[in-house]
């Protein structure tokens, strides 16, 4: 069944609880990312069929990665923190932003992606795989 993962925003009007293990933990460097972090890569803490409890009502805007990948990106409507995404063509799969865990430390990134569009100010970490764009499936 797998641990449970919480967290939520940073005024605690969106919560989530996710029971299950991350299939992923990665450092994406898309531009989008870039843009919706407000610095050189957004973390992602991506689960697959676990089961999501959600608290509190995200607003949602949708946006379109590097690779054309449709998201929808959930933050809080009061306090303006990312917390979560979802792919509306792959509904089975959760992302977490880390930095809204209850425990951050939970999250160890095991690679980066779109490093083409890195940044200079924020290079991938050297001892971590990279990958121009996505990994080879």
């Amino acid at each position: 069944m797998g641990k449970t993962y919480s967290g939520g925003c940073a005024c605690s009007r969106l919560r989530y609880a996710v029971q299950g293990e991350p299939a992923i933990m990665l450092d994406c460097q898309c531009r989008q990312c870039q843009r919706d972090s407000g610095t050189g890569h957004q973390s992602h803490m991506t689960f697959v069929n676990a089961e999501v409890t959600l608290e509190g009502e995200p607003s949602h805007w949708p946006s379109v990665g590097d690779g054309g990948t449709v998201k929808q990106r959930a933050f809080c409507p009061v306090c303006g923190s990312a917390v979560w995404m979802t792919f509306p063509a792959m509904p089975q799969v959760f992302i977490v932003t880390p930095a809204s865990l209850d425990d951050p430390a939970l999250y160890a990134p095991q690679m980066t992606t779109w490093t083409k569009s890195g940044q200079p100010f924020d290079p991938a970490p050297p001892h971590l795989p990279s990958f121009e764009c996505m990994p080879p499936a």
